[in-house]
């Protein structure tokens, strides 16, 4: 919003502009208290100034943006984009090393993007590579390494690159940043603004979004009045992801507004902590949402749902479609919207029903795997349960898989020769994700020795099916890790018996 985070924006724009500054600019803070928002932010205006140079949004849980396998060979393509004179040169590190994008972080940076940069010619131009939740990257090795990597773009003669990064304060990252020296980066920390700055920014978040609520609902006025937004800014405790799913509660529930509200006010007390705040929230639209006033076997009966529906997107590692999630889970659709409908103030469920269902912040899904924290059992995640579960919904789809599945002429098709819609028929969303995410769902689940006997008989019976599939997706390459993994997850197998 315009008028709010205005001192701390300008404080990451001047450190954009001076050229005497450090090239790393590390924004640290707790969740909920407006990171990626503040990286969506800088992106978008050093987009329209023409000085972005690249960015990366990582993502807990989302397979191809929670681990570092495809940062840097990203950053290098959107570097060939913002930087022209960089092209050529990386064109030829691909060229002279085509397997580049399987090589290691190092490899990858030194090839792809330091090199090119040093060999560059002088620019004038300052440009901002944007990182944002780097604590979300899978690997604490790789956090670090990419931190010491990065920091060598100090010394860039040619081109002058920035890094503003953000991230939780977790103690890998603290380490990270201790193995640079203190001319690299600076930083920031979200959460020491002054409460009194952060709590004037919630107020005109509260203020500017809650009031149209009265012409549309023919509210009396004032509403909300003062009052109201003291407590709930209060209530917020400093975190802006606390506003931002209250006002969608209030905004999007089966009640009125003033009812809605009167849920938030009577749920939570002034004197928890703020992680207590945003948990306290949380729980009281889920009771409320999902459950209601309802009998106790219709209640278990709903909270069943939710945890098989939710819990599924909260593990899963891409999203889809509430149609698509439905097949993959081999429920009826209506089942699924149903479920989602009343849970549109932590979950982004679009109109469109084509486009994917996604969690609205990482936070909830730490809420419902978190025993602790998600106090109503009824609503808690198995993370493990629900792995396995799906490894075992993914093991259905695909062993349906034939040969020859898209009636091609023969074994030299090319992909390019096949039209998209084939291929889309054969392989709807659902049955693309089976084939991908199988093994990363059993690894992370708690199978029993039946569904290694399930994998056996898949093998034996589709495996070049199943081969066939990833060619025609055009995901071999991740066939090929598979296969790897399987060798030692069977022979360990085999030794047990």
């Amino acid at each position: 919003m315009q008028d709010t985070r205005v001192e701390l924006r300008k404080q990451i724009m001047d450190w954009c502009d001076d050229p005497d500054s450090r090239c790393i600019f590390w924004l640290n803070g707790m969740a909920g208290t407006g990171k990626s928002t503040i990286s969506r932010t800088i992106a978008r205006e050093l987009a329209e100034k023409k000085r972005l140079a690249a960015s990366f949004f990582f993502t807990r849980g989302k397979k191809d943006v929670s681990h570092a396998g495809m940062f840097f060979t990203t950053i290098a393509a959107q570097l060939a984009i913002s930087l022209p004179v960089l092209r050529t040169s990386i064109s030829d590190a691909i060229d002279n090393n085509a397997h580049i994008f399987k090589q290691g972080p190092r490899e990858q940076w030194n090839q792809l993007i330091l090199n090119p940069l040093k060999n560059a010619p002088t620019q004038s131009i300052q440009l901002v590579v944007v990182i944002d939740a780097l604590d979300e990257c899978d690997s604490m090795q790789d956090i670090q390494l990419i931190l010491l990597l990065l920091a060598e773009a100090k010394d860039l003669a040619t081109v002058q690159i920035k890094i503003f990064l953000t991230s939780r304060p977790e103690i890998p990252i603290f380490d990270g940043f201790r193995q640079l020296s203190g001319e690299a980066y600076q930083d920031f920390i979200l959460h020491n603004i002054p409460l009194d700055t952060v709590n004037a920014d919630i107020s005109t978040f509260f203020l500017q979004k809650l009031s149209p609520l009265k012409a549309k609902h023919g509210l009396g006025t004032p509403w909300p009045d003062e009052f109201i937004i003291e407590q709930l800014v209060e209530r917020a405790a400093g975190l802006f992801i606390y506003a931002a799913t209250t006002l969608r509660f209030i905004q999007d529930g089966i009640d009125g507004p003033e009812e809605q509200l009167s849920f938030v006010l009577g749920a939570t007390k002034s004197s928890l902590s703020a992680t207590e705040h945003l948990d306290g929230i949380y729980t009281t639209l889920l009771q409320h949402s999902v459950l209601g006033k309802r009998g106790y076997q219709e209640c278990e009966q709903l909270a069943g749902r939710f945890r098989q529906v939710v819990g599924s997107i909260v593990v899963m590692f891409n999203t889809m479609p509430a149609r698509d999630l439905a097949q993959l889970l081999q429920i009826p659709v209506k089942m699924v919207s149903s479920t989602l409908d009343f849970l549109r103030s932590v979950l982004n469920v679009p109109e469109d029903e084509s486009q994917p269902v996604r969690l609205f912040h990482l936070s909830f899904r730490d809420f419902l795997l978190d025993s602790q924290r998600c106090s109503d059992s009824r609503f808690q995640t198995d993370e493990k349960e629900r792995h396995t579960s799906l490894f075992r919904k993914c093991m259905s789809h695909i062993s349906q898989l034939q040969e020859n599945i898209c009636d091609l002429w023969g074994p030299g098709a090319l992909i390019t020769e096949i039209p998209d819609d084939t291929i889309q028929k054969s392989f709807p969303l659902h049955v693309q994700y089976a084939c991908r995410y199988w093994l990363d769902h059993w690894r992370l689940g708690n199978p029993v020795e039946e569904d290694i006997k399930t994998i056996r008989q898949f093998l034996e019976q589709h495996f070049l099916h199943w081969l066939e599939g990833l060619s025609l997706i055009g995901e071999v390459s991740n066939g090929a890790h598979v296969i790897i993994a399987l060798e030692e997850i069977l022979s360990v197998s085999c030794n047990a018996h």
